[in-house]
């Protein structure tokens, strides 16, 4: 009996490491509820009494509740930098980040583990805020609370441009490239021949590939005033999912909103910079029967969202999926303790993490490469002139 409860652990353990969609389907229950990092602690707090005092039968159960509260907290957007989290005392270890909220005028202040996941009330010029679901909403007075009324609140939410989690990653990475395109451009103050040095060297190789591979043979002889664009969206993608795969927890690119703003930006560039003759082919395509004109022109309408729709997905997707089974499978050290002893398992997560991790790193780039090789075909399409017979 012994060997078979460790052999249903090990599998039950294995599945749930190797399985995406299952925090995939428990991230998008969260989000359809509005489950907060609050109510999720409280429902941690619970199980842990709950397994105190009901025995250890519930223990691989309280873990798993724990791990799965964990993935689906880092694939979220956050108020609070958060590192990690303790097991036991469900305490977050991090830092704080501002709040800048716009409600009869400008409230700044710094956010707080009691503020983000314990439900407390902050006073900012008079005014009481509290963090519910995932916002920020003012309540009356230092014991205010949420207010509901047919399911939906109403207490007042006011503006918010907080530097939330994912905005501090995309100032990161912003700082890093501005830090090292600036290196890269002193190099070339010394005469076209001078050789790069330190992180310029590794620039210079994936700028000419850009260029070489992705804008020349897709954009044509136009390609120099897009390349700017191009540059700036493949190496904020790379480094994002660079940043993605470190301890420090970032998940930008598996964010919906930063995936969205990405693809918009390639829709604005298509259609901003489109010749006529993009335009014709789209609402009159030329070289067809006037009938088939007609039915064509609502599909190429149609085809001109579906391709930023593709690309935000792809993206956002792809990321996320990997997020969800590199934490996955760092989890196993903690779910299958009792079945392989702490060794034994941290030795095949750290095995399993590290093959994944490599797989990652290509990963990030080749999302970094398909979407900047996209943007560029689409760009071409509007502003290369067709031959038409």
């Amino acid at each position: 009996m012994v060997t078979i409860k460790k052999s249903l652990h090990l599998l039950a353990a294995v599945l749930f490491a190797l399985s995406p969609m299952a925090s995939m389907a428990n991230n998008d229950t969260i989000q359809q509820e509005n489950t907060v990092q609050t109510e999720q602690a409280a429902t941690a707090v619970e199980a842990t009494e709950h397994v105190e005092s009901h025995g250890e039968e519930h223990a691989e159960k309280s873990n798993d509740q724990f791990v799965k509260e964990y993935i689906d907290h880092h694939l979220m957007d956050d108020h609070y930098y958060s590192f990690f989290a303790d097991k036991e005392t469900h305490k977050h270890y991090g830092f704080a980040l501002p709040i800048i909220l716009i409600d009869n005028g400008l409230k700044v202040f710094m956010s707080s583990e009691d503020f983000v996941y314990k439900g407390k009330v902050v006073e900012n010029g008079g005014q009481y805020f509290k963090y519910y679901h995932g916002k920020v909403y003012e309540v009356n007075g230092p014991d205010g609370d949420i207010n509901k009324k047919e399911g939906k609140i109403t207490n007042k939410m006011p503006l918010d441009f907080s530097i939330t989690k994912n905005v501090a990653g995309l100032m990161l990475a912003s700082l890093l490239l501005f830090l090292g395109f600036t290196a890269l451009a002193k190099t070339y103050k010394n005469g076209p021949n001078a050789l790069p040095k330190g992180i310029a060297r590794g620039l210079e190789p994936l700028v000419i590939y850009v260029r070489d591979e992705m804008a020349k043979p897709n954009i044509g002889h136009k390609y120099k005033q897009f390349m700017p664009y191009l540059l700036s969206v493949f190496f904020l993608i790379f480094l994002l999912n660079l940043l993605g795969l470190t301890p420090l927890g970032l998940n930008v690119t598996g964010n919906i909103s930063v995936t969205v703003c990405l693809a918009l930006f390639t829709f604005l560039y298509v259609n901003l910079s489109a010749n006529k003759d993009y335009w014709k082919h789209i609402f009159w395509m030329p070289g067809v029967p006037v009938p088939m004109k007609i039915v064509l022109a609502p599909i190429e309408v149609l085809g001109m969202f579906t391709k930023p729709f593709s690309l935000l997905i792809r993206l956002f997707a792809n990321i996320t999926a990997g997020h969800s089974v590199v934490m996955g499978l760092i989890a196993v050290a903690y779910v299958m303790q009792e079945a392989l002893s702490t060794p034994g398992a941290i030795g095949i997560s750290f095995f399993l993490t590290l093959f994944l991790t490599f797989l990652e790193i290509l990963v990030a780039f080749l999302q970094a490469f398909i979407f900047t090789m996209l943007s560029s075909l689409f760009i071409g399409s509007a502003v290369q002139e067709h031959d038409h017979h």
